[in-house]
């Protein structure tokens, strides 16, 4: 990995000279864009609407416009700014971790130690650990002021850039101040759904399936050109078990509990071993 930045975390008179890096990687297949009638690979130019040239990027400066006037800002402009000279992650407060609503979570960035001495950083660490908080830290990144969350993965801190209060929207639909009456046997085998799906989490054991089937796609496109037949490469899409049927609510859940448990009875048959959906069901009915 390559270090996007470099800077230190401050609380108090307490510095963590650290190097940031990206927590995160798109694995998404790179496509373009082309003409469907020739192939023609689409481009997009920078073209300036006064002298018809198109700019290269480094030509390029950013304007605000408020209706009247317009000024124009260049690279230096920006980097004049206070707050983008400083190479500071300040810690504004440590917060209890269950406060921070997973919803302003956005970009997460790892912190290496960047000094030969690693103790403040270890220091810093462990207490996030100990004390079950997470550091609230303003810092300058790429011509914004960010807001984010510091906590500990592993042996590694790690920053988590948090979305603004007002870059959150509020929620409000008529539909939910209806009243609902939903009886105790539908909670019950709501209750007895969820048991059926119960797991731990285990990241590994999911995979970006869409990004899965097209490179089968490009494959077999590759090989087989427009004669591509994608019923051939893919198989017959499997037809709702419902039949188009609408289900009531009780029915619906019903059947997905029998499902899901006859799913997971034939998996645990499979390895040899009982399911933990039959385990829990054989101790519900002694």
């Amino acid at each position: 990995m390559r270090a996007i930045w470099k800077g230190a975390v401050a609380f108090g008179l307490v510095n963590v000279p650290v190097k940031v890096y990206s927590a995160t990687e798109d694995h998404d297949i790179s496509l373009h864009q082309v003409h469907n009638k020739d192939g023609g690979r689409i481009r997009y130019q920078r073209r300036c609407e006064v002298c018809g040239e198109i700019i290269e990027y480094k030509n390029i400066d950013k304007a605000y416009d408020d209706g009247e006037r317009t000024v124009v800002l260049s690279a230096e402009d920006f980097a004049s700014l206070p707050v983008e000279k400083s190479r500071e992650i300040e810690v504004v407060e440590f917060v209890p971790s269950d406060q921070i609503d997973p919803i302003m979570l956005d970009r997460s960035y790892y912190l290496e130690p960047d000094s030969k001495s690693t103790k403040a950083y270890v220091l810093l660490r462990r207490t996030l650990e100990e004390t079950d908080r997470t550091a609230i830290v303003q810092f300058s990144l790429r011509q914004k002021s960010r807001l984010a969350a510091l906590r500990v993965r592993g042996d590694v801190l790690m920053l988590q850039t948090l979305l603004w209060d007002d870059e959150v929207r509020e929620a409000t639909f008529p539909s939910l101040d209806e009243k609902v009456r939903v009886s105790a046997k539908e909670k019950e085998m709501s209750a007895a759904l969820v048991e059926s799906f119960s797991s731990d989490f285990d990241p590994e054991n999911f995979t970006d399936e869409y990004q899965e089937q097209l490179r089968v796609l490009i494959e077999a496109k590759l090989e087989k050109g427009e004669a591509l037949d994608t019923d051939e490469t893919f198989g017959e899409t499997d037809e709702d078990d419902g039949g188009g049927k609408v289900l009531d609510l009780m029915e619906a859940l019903r059947r997905s509990v029998e499902k899901n448990r006859e799913k997971k009875g034939s998996a645990g048959a499979k390895a040899g071993t009982p399911s933990p959906g039959t385990k829990t069901n054989a101790k519900k009915g002694a």
